[in-house]
């Protein structure tokens, strides 16, 4: 008869399928990385309480820990309708972002509807950059996109671009009126929207 896994391999086992360091669980459950290694190296045990909050953190059950199964993990049936109660709007000097699906929590995709009011790029200022990458179709009016490695390209109503992030990036109204767009977000981080949210606010700050 095989030996059960203790919860040390049990959580080892989960991290890896999902493709998690002990940085991003830390994140995710708010347990200490040095404390989940000692638990990886059974060099600590937990209370039943911890033990609740990281399968909260991570979204599973205590038996689905605690039984060592790294088969593919149940179905999520999460979802979001757009509504005012779902939507954080920020206003920052070159957009007006309206964030959806708020309620959501640790979303790796991020969609944001936004309009670009910047309309040069001294007006904009410094190129925008962050990890991970995003998709940007033009719903309504003209824009112009810069990026530290490419010529600028205008995108009209219904045209869109995927680009990785990480360049530098500015999207520029040149039409008549405000344009408005739809982007969505994606990275690896466990929560994209929170560190989009952490670039706009020090935006705001260093203004």
């Amino acid at each position: 008869m095989s030996e059960q896994p203790n919860l040390g391999d049990c959580l080892r086992n989960l991290r890896k399928h999902h493709g998690w360091t002990l940085q991003d669980v830390s994140h995710l459950t708010g347990v200490a990385v040095s404390t989940l290694s000692k638990v990886e190296n059974d060099q600590m045990s937990l209370t039943y309480d911890k033990l609740l909050q990281i399968c909260a953190g991570l979204g599973v059950h205590v038996t689905e820990l605690l039984s060592g199964d790294s088969k593919q993990p149940s179905a999520r049936t999460r979802r979001s309708v757009t509504s005012a109660t779902t939507t954080l709007r920020q206003l920052t000097r070159n957009y007006d972002y309206h964030y959806l699906a708020t309620d959501l929590v640790r979303k790796r995709m991020v969609p944001i509807l936004a309009h670009a009011r910047a309309r040069t790029l001294e007006e904009f200022g410094p190129l925008t950059r962050h990890a991970g990458e995003e998709f940007l179709i033009v719903l309504k009016g003209e824009i112009e996109l810069h990026t530290d490695q490419y010529a600028p390209v205008r995108l009209k109503a219904g045209e869109s671009v995927y680009i990785d992030s990480t360049m530098g990036h500015a999207y520029l109204s040149v039409g008549d009126g405000e344009a408005e767009m739809l982007c969505v977000c994606s990275g690896d981080e466990p929560d994209m929207e929170k560190t989009l949210l952490s670039i706009t606010d020090r935006a705001l700050t260093d203004r």
